[in-house]
């Protein structure tokens, strides 16, 4: 129990460490997409001036450059803010994208305004006089400083906020796989509880049986034998308490631990219990879940072989069928109301419910009650790897 604890606590542990916050975009993702959205911007702009026949579009382009520059730095800056609302809302995410691109393109056509319009601007045509005419053109539309500076910033408000856009759809998209990684993590725990939950049923409801049986050996005066099923017991519980409970085992292996548990019953019946393996060799490294014959076994100890005082062929068999390996435990042992098989125990609604918790839809377990007497069960699981030629 102490190793099963251990391993639930580095379980959760682990999830603790996936869980705990941290950036949804780096620094480096975040500088390169900057990059490349200014990039773009001064390409862009340069390829409508060639287009156009723009005069001076070499000192057009040295200046867009240092505008893509600065844009650079402004974006940085709005990144900055929209970092530190990571793990919030998406609603307030995109609110603070809208309203702190605002200042940062004021900001950009400040220096945008700056760098072509206060900088020099008669050098960047080759006639000084259309220079000249370009500054008295905007004299008579009467525009200001700060209007020229607000018409800029529009434009570049829709740009700031096409990349904080983006910025925020990536990181939302990073926040959606992380859940879906939680609640994988989660499930597969949840899972994995599950499964040891039901393995761990298996062993105190064979105790139970094997000591009542036990117990009746001593009662009935029979040392011998009830000696020779402490030893088996023994044996039993050495091989099936070392195996992981989430861990399959081979068929082999599987095999050999109800031969353990049939030797236990075979003190306990000895004139009644026959045993058969039907297995291929080619079949035995096929991987079961370990135990998962054991409630099938007992159950046709109980049903088929106490009930009557003639002797009783117990048959354990396996093949494949469509690619599906068919576990069979069969009894030959008095008629019984199927509704009735399994009693009130664990029995076959445990078998159920690990393969439900193993393997979901695609292993089943199939009872049928023979009209003249016996009962068999079915197991049907996926195949583990190919079998042997």
């Amino acid at each position: 129990m102490h190793v099963v604890q251990a391993a639930q606590n580095t379980v959760w542990e682990d999830m603790e460490r996936a869980t705990s916050p941290h950036p949804l975009i780096g620094h480096k993702m975040a500088l390169l997409t900057i990059i490349g959205f200014w990039a773009f911007y001064a390409l862009i702009l340069s390829l409508r001036a060639a287009l156009l026949d723009f005069p001076a579009q070499a000192v057009l382009f040295e200046r867009r450059l240092i505008v893509a520059l600065v844009g650079v730095l402004v974006t940085w800056i709005l990144y900055v803010g929209l970092r530190m609302a990571d793990r919030r809302s998406l609603g307030f995410r995109v609110s603070l994208a809208f309203i702190g691109a605002i200042p940062c393109a004021v900001l950009l056509a400040s220096a945008n305004f700056y760098i072509f319009n206060l900088y020099d601007p008669v050098s960047l045509f080759k006639d000084p006089s259309i220079g000249r005419s370009v500054e008295d053109l905007k004299a008579q539309l009467g525009l200001s400083s700060w209007q020229e500076i607000a018409d800029i910033s529009v434009t570049h408000y829709f740009f700031l906020i096409a990349w904080g856009s983006l910025y925020v759809a990536i990181g939302y998209a990073r926040e959606v796989r992380e859940a879906e990684r939680k609640t994988g993590r989660f499930a597969q725990a949840a899972q994995d509880a599950e499964l040891r939950s039901l393995r761990y049923q298996v062993n105190p409801h064979f105790l139970f049986n094997t000591l009542n049986s036990l117990s009746s050996l001593v009662m009935t005066g029979k040392p011998k034998e009830a000696e020779a099923m402490i030893q088996n017991l023994s044996n039993f519980y050495r091989t099936s308490l070392s195996s992981d409970p989430l861990e399959d085992v081979t068929l082999a292996e599987e095999v050999e631990l109800q031969r353990l548990y049939l030797e236990i019953e075979s003190v306990r019946y000895p004139k009644r219990l026959r045993v058969k393996i039907d297995i291929p060799d080619a079949l035995l490294g096929q991987h079961v879940p370990a135990l998962i014959l054991q409630p099938l076994v007992e159950n046709a100890i109980k049903y088929g072989v106490s009930r009557t005082t003639r002797p009783v062929a117990l048959t354990i068999s396996a093949k494949i069928e469509r690619d599906v390996l068919i576990l069979s435990v069969i009894d030959d042992g008095e008629a019984v109301d199927p509704d009735h098989v399994g009693g009130n125990g664990i029995g076959l609604a445990n078998v159920r419910d690990r393969l439900e918790a193993r393997y979901k839809s695609a292993a089943r377990l199939d009872t049928q009650a023979i009209p003249g007497g016996g009962f068999v069960a079915n197991l049907r699981l996926p195949l583990s790897r190919r079998i042997a030629a």
